[in-house]
């Protein structure tokens, strides 16, 4: 039985002027996954999870949050969603505890914020002002704010950027161990490694428009099924051995090395029993495999990073 819908968005259209900013967007988020909208700064990634939060008014369209509607049921639908902004800032001398009971007395809860704080790894950081966190530290106190009140739904946008790799990788453990307690995730970034590495279904989307909608490994199967193989051998015979292997589409030499191309990796089962059969040595053996960057420049006709 397919999870539930927790966000429905249909014909989700915003103008700014004459700019669209998004035309005809449309969203299903099931429950208890983690998934992404991705695509590039300004292709309206913030403006659609702003409407579907209820913080902007769309000119056109339909949205159910955990079947309300974000404008008219917002004080019912503020109890369930939790909340983390791009842009969200303290008051420079708040502290994290102090950040914390507030949030806390605003929702009413009984969650046990420093407990929150040590799931999150910053509970050394309990009686630290807020302008002395590092870029890491502030987003697990977004974090922990926006899960204060234990909400069914969290929506994160553009988490992690600006901070270095480390953090970052901190950070997906984090959201991965939101989904595992139970929650739906949504949120928007413009990292492909990111929302790879982190989502169930992520839809693209570029100029206001959703290009298409999938697991990143599906969509990476439909559209880019491309393989590289690079094989570093001495043996002369390689080459014509491993281009008659059945799903090579070419092979050729470059740098002293041997590249194959194929449209599916089923092909490697014969590349492994060619080089077995014809006791070909081979000194590297690697595989490229096309990601969510290369389907994000087939199906936009440009970089996420343009």
């Amino acid at each position: 039985m397919p999870a539930r819908s927790v966000i429905q968005v249909s014909g989700l259209t915003k103008h700014y002027g004459t700019t669209t900013a998004l035309s005809d967007v449309a969203i299903d988020v099931r429950d208890g996954e983690i998934f992404g909208l991705i695509g590039p700064n300004g292709a309206g990634k913030t403006t659609a999870m702003e409407c579907i939060e209820g913080l902007r008014v769309p000119d056109a369209g339909r949205i159910a949050v955990l079947g309300l509607d974000p404008l008219r049921d917002v004080a019912a639908l503020q109890r369930r969603i939790g909340v983390q902004l791009q842009e969200a800032q303290l008051q420079k001398r708040i502290k994290v505890r102090e950040a914390l009971a507030l949030w806390s007395a605003v929702y009413g809860t009984r969650l046990d914020g420093l407990a929150l704080l040590e799931q999150l790894g910053i509970a050394g950081k309990a009686n630290a002002w807020f302008m002395t966190l590092s870029g890491g530290q502030k987003q697990r106190l977004f974090i922990a704010l926006a899960l204060i009140h234990d909400p069914e739904l969290v929506f994160l946008d553009e988490l992690t950027t600006g901070l270095d790799p480390q953090a970052r990788r901190a950070i997906w453990d984090l959201v991965r161990g939101i989904r595992d307690r139970g929650k739906t995730v949504f949120l928007t970034t413009h990292l492909m490694e990111e929302a790879e590495r982190l989502c169930d279904r992520v839809a693209i989307i570029d100029h206001g428009r959703i290009v298409d909608v999938d697991s990143p490994d599906e969509l990476v199967r439909r559209h880019c099924p491309e393989r590289t193989i690079v094989i570093q051998t001495v043996d002369e015979r390689a080459i014509d051995s491993l281009g008659r292997v059945a799903g090579i589409d070419s092979a050729g030499r470059n740098n002293g090395q041997i590249v194959l191309r194929a449209h599916s990796v089923e092909v490697m089962t014969g590349v492994f029993r060619c080089l077995a059969d014809q006791q070909i040595p081979v000194t590297d053996f690697r595989t490229f495999v096309p990601t969510l960057e290369d389907v994000f420049l087939k199906l936009t006709g440009h970089s996420v990073r343009q």
